[in-house]
């Protein structure tokens, strides 16, 4: 079959590849839809590596995924052809000490997706275990299950904050991952949420929603619109999602006392950290990777219609042009939140 294969830094090819696509007794068959374009996949694209992660040979890229179940295993109940899905993209090891905690997205032997030297999903089929593939409702689009997977990260951000009915949250940076936070925030309980980015057209999106209001830094001080919202006194839940060493200083400014910063972007620098400030709070951190036990909630928020995720697509490509959409997704632009590829029949 035709994949989109990543063959080294800066170049991409769709071609032929022989990948094993053997059905097991728990897995199911499924025809690709739409995939959508993550971060991590555009690094791959430009730099070649993530941290320890290397691409040190073809691999075919693609995390975000919806299609349709095209065969079933024997074992296999709770899904049926025919079927309309979304795929969790980390397969962990049922057996490890990780998994048995229910922490099995920190599992060292997770099998995850377009993750060096795993290939990924961007290919017309695919095999995935039954278990971690979840049925999409009629009226959720494919698009929608694709953007299932980094709505994923938002909620395991929503869940590690602990959010109370009626908090104030903050997050910083509203990228893909930062609006996704903001909304499952609000899912959770928050009466508002801040968003502050140095970008405009990616804070008017974010302000589509109600209950989300924008910050832009260039502006205006964020702690000065936050002691606006708080009468002083802070914001509940911070949520890092810049992944920008600068973002610590407001972040700690930010949060009120005793509240909790959550870490949900990846700086690729060190970072500076006053350890007093945090200290002086008492504040709560958490820290986030990927997500477990949240995809079926997340899926069921969309279904809800209290979360629409519809708006964030910004482009949509053929699979024949997913080179184009890849080189538009690394070209960042402003008003650009997800660029999916679809292959069009599932």
């Amino acid at each position: 079959m035709k994949a989109l294969v990543l063959e080294k830094k800066f170049k991409l090819n769709i071609r032929e590849i022989d990948l094993p696509l053997h059905l097991g007794p728990d897995d199911v068959r499924i025809r690709v839809h739409t995939v959508g374009v993550c971060g991590s996949d555009v690094h791959y694209y430009t730099h070649g590596r993530i941290g320890s992660f290397a691409v040190d040979q073809p691999m075919v890229l693609g995390h975000e995924a919806s299609g349709t179940v095209i065969e079933v295993g024997s074992n296999v109940r709770h899904l049926d052809i025919g079927d309309r899905v979304c795929m969790e993209p980390g397969i962990p090891n049922p057996t490890s000490k990780a998994s048995r905690l229910g922490l099995y997205n920190v599992d060292p032997s997770v099998v995850f997706w377009a993750t060096p030297p795993v290939h990924g999903c961007l290919i017309p089929e695919v095999i995935h275990p039954a278990a971690f593939t979840f049925k999409l409702p009629d009226h959720v689009t494919f698009a929608e299950g694709a953007l299932v997977e980094p709505f994923a990260i938002g909620m395991q951000a929503a869940v590690k904050a602990r959010i109370k009915p009626g908090d104030v949250a903050v997050v910083i940076g509203a990228g893909t991952i930062g609006i996704m936070t903001a909304l499952a925030a609000l899912a959770g309980g928050a009466s508002q949420v801040l968003i502050s980015d140095l970008m405009e057209e990616k804070l008017a999106i974010a302000q589509r929603y109600d209950g989300i209001i924008g910050v832009n830094i260039r502006e205006c001080s964020l702690q000065e619109k936050v002691d606006g919202a708080t009468a002083g006194w802070g914001a509940d839940v911070v949520f890092e999602a810049s992944g920008s060493p600068r973002a610590y200083a407001d972040a700690l400014a930010a949060v009120c006392p005793g509240g909790a910063l959550v870490l949900v972007g990846m700086p690729v620098d060190p970072v500076p950290f006053d350890i007093v400030a945090a200290q002086a709070k008492e504040i709560r951190i958490e820290t986030v990777f990927r997500y477990a036990n949240v995809y079926e909630r997340a899926v069921n928020l969309i279904a809800s219609g209290k979360v629409d995720l519809k708006p964030l697509v910004s482009a949509t490509f053929a699979f024949e042009q997913g080179v184009a959409a890849f080189e538009r997704a690394a070209s960042a632009l402003p008003g650009d939140v997800k660029v999916q590829i679809s292959f069009g029949d599932a």
